[in-house]
């Protein structure tokens, strides 16, 4: 009711303005061509404006020169084009690790892999996170807030201006849940895949989740195609449980239902993440059990070696056991992969991110 109400005193440029900031990356293509027809322009300006923003990639807005100058200036009085601030960069063999210190001076971090098919992005989605995963360093700080959809997108566009390249791919896997802020990992998403955008195939961008069984549901409608990836990390509710506190709200047959549900209307293959802790789920028992809980399904488990940190118990499994939890998924028909480890020594692995405030 309030939010009719908001309706009917407000233009749609004075919501957009109240809720996203100002930041003309927060804008979709569509919102920004609804923006020009409030101003009585074309609609049609809204993809100039994105070919100067994201393939051009300029940061003013007199450069935006087949763009009659009285436009110029009502985009300059009603937006800014502002990207996140890099305060530390660190590197390793094929990764780099970016520190951004947003607006209200809170921090997320970001990596830059470096693979033989190209160049992939691991972005953040949010300042903390609220899922309280046991293993993972993200976690130890509470969710301050989400991220906007033009600080995601602001990730991006900082890199690839520090690298002097482009991206091949990005995965939504850094700090925060994204289904946890859904709508504008959406906008993000629809942004970055744009033809007039950054231009980033849908089969090239990843969303990963512990498991917001709604949220799984409602991404399987998403016209964009994108890959999905679900963080199960043990094969049965009362291990699940220990180390994932999401597993009470969503216990495992709700996530793999919904991923059923998702593969039946996408035709998509769905990847299961586990990470390997050494002597708690990476027994050959566990094994058989995650076997029988995706037989028969359209996907593959991408096993994880773990990441240590200090401020964690747990350990990484060895290579043997590693070793034998995969060949007995391959022997039970199971598709696996072992994900590269690469970045641990600067803390850019699989659940080592955090925002430096803990």
């Amino acid at each position: 009711m309030i939010f009719f109400l908001f309706l009917q005193l407000h233009s749609f440029y004075e919501i957009i303005k109240a809720v996203i900031f100002m930041n003309i990356y927060n804008l979709t293509r569509e919102e920004l061509e609804n923006y020009f027809e409030t101003k009585n322009e074309k609609k049609f300006k809204a993809t100039q404006v994105y070919e100067w923003l994201y393939q051009k990639k300029i940061k003013q807005w007199d450069q935006m020169s087949n763009i009659k100058k009285e436009v110029r200036e009502k985009l300059q009085q009603d937006f800014v084009i502002e990207l996140p601030k890099i305060i530390k960069k660190e590197s390793d063999t094929d990764v780099n690790k970016y520190l951004f210190e947003l607006k209200d001076e809170e921090r997320v971090e970001a990596v830059l892999m470096h693979h033989d098919y190209g160049l992939s992005l691991c972005v953040s989605s949010e300042v903390g996170c609220n899922m309280g995963c046991k293993f993972c360093e993200s976690g130890r700080l509470k969710k301050v807030r989400n991220l906007t959809t033009g600080e995601m997108v602001g990730q991006i566009l900082a890199i690839e201006e520090d690298i002097h390249a482009s991206l091949y791919s990005v995965v939504i896997m850094g700090i925060g849940e994204p289904f946890d802020n859904y709508e504008n990992v959406i906008r993000f998403i629809k942004i970055i895949n744009d033809a007039k955008g950054l231009q980033i195939g849908a089969r090239h961008i990843t969303v990963s989740t512990c498991g917001l069984v709604p949220k799984i549901k409602e991404i399987a409608d998403f016209p964009i195609q994108i890959n999905l990836a679900i963080s199960l990390h043990a094969p049965n509710d009362e291990l699940r449980s220990k180390l994932m506190p999401i597993n009470r709200a969503y216990p495992i047959k709700e996530v793999l239902n919904a991923v059923e549900e998702y593969i039946k209307k996408t035709h998509r293959r769905v990847t299961i993440e586990y990470i390997l802790l050494k002597d708690v789920n990476d027994s050959v028992e566990c094994a058989i059990q995650l076997a029988d809980l995706l037989k028969g399904m359209n996907a593959y488990v991408n096993l994880i070696p773990y990441n240590e940190t200090e401020a964690m118990e747990f350990k990484k499994s060895k290579k043997s056991q590693i070793d034998l939890f995969y060949n007995t998924l391959q022997s039970k028909k199971i598709g696996v992969t072992v994900r590269r480890e690469f970045g641990s020594k600067i803390s850019a692995a699989c659940g080592q991110l955090r925002s430096k405030k803990v």
